[in-house]
């Protein structure tokens, strides 16, 4: 199916090398969502990088206080690839988060 969740723009992601630190993103508004009580779930959404995973880590802490599941979009090989061209850290969650058939 599909989402039928509202959804919430960070507009950036954390990279305290190039000064983008947790107010220039939409995080306080984020939190002050999820203070609400009314949100279950937060699906990350965020690049499968270093900025994106150190975002999702960021709201996963910050947000543990909140009766709130915190979740990411899944990681690994992309429809369509080559075994042979994926790269260690894309096979490595590819086995993580296998599915049963």
């Amino acid at each position: 199916g599909e989402f039928k969740g509202l959804y919430h723009i960070l507009e950036g992601h954390l990279s305290p090398l190039d000064g983008i630190t947790p107010a220039h993103l939409k995080i306080k508004e984020l939190v002050n969502r999820v203070s609400e009580g009314k949100i279950r779930e937060l699906i990350v959404a965020t690049n499968p990088n270093i900025e994106g995973d150190a975002t999702a880590f960021y709201l996963s802490r910050l947000l543990k206080e909140y009766p709130v599941k915190v979740t990411r979009l899944a990681k690994g090989l992309a429809v369509g690839s080559d075994l042979e061209y994926a790269d260690v850290l894309s096979l490595s969650n590819s086995f993580r988060n296998r599915e049963q058939l």
